[in-house]
């Protein structure tokens, strides 16, 4: 086994985020790192697309949940990126950080990170 770690890194993507209730009424930026890995020896011996995980996959159904999502935690917003990406049988491991920059005064972002790793 080859295990190979993808990164997404800085996702940035607008939903609707927050316990407070005006905050339940217009979109807010967050933003997301993931990283996952899983057994790549047949892609790197093939090369090819259908071998591996494709990551542009990954991030397209990622905005698909985020921009439809209504959380009031960002740890339940990560939650469900990570059941999304760990949905994928081929994921090994994979760690979700959902970031909400500016939920804090005098503070740059909060954040939220989960991990999930695939029982053998």
């Amino acid at each position: 086994m080859q295990p190979v770690i993808i990164r997404i890194t800085d996702l940035l993507l607008r939903t609707i985020i927050g316990g407070n209730e005006w905050e339940q009424e217009a979109q807010q930026e967050v933003v997301i790192n993931i990283t996952y890995s899983f057994d790549a020896e047949k892609a790197l011996q093939s090369d090819a697309m259908e071998d591996t995980v494709d990551y542009k996959l990954i991030k397209k159904r990622i905005i698909e949940i985020v921009e439809h999502s209504s959380c009031r935690l960002i740890e339940t917003l990560a939650n469900r990126i990570l059941s999304l990406i760990m949905d994928d049988s081929r994921i090994l491991t994979a760690t979700v950080r959902v970031d909400k920059p500016g939920a804090l005064r005098f503070a740059k972002t909060v954040s939220a990170e989960l991990s999930s790793r695939r029982n053998p």
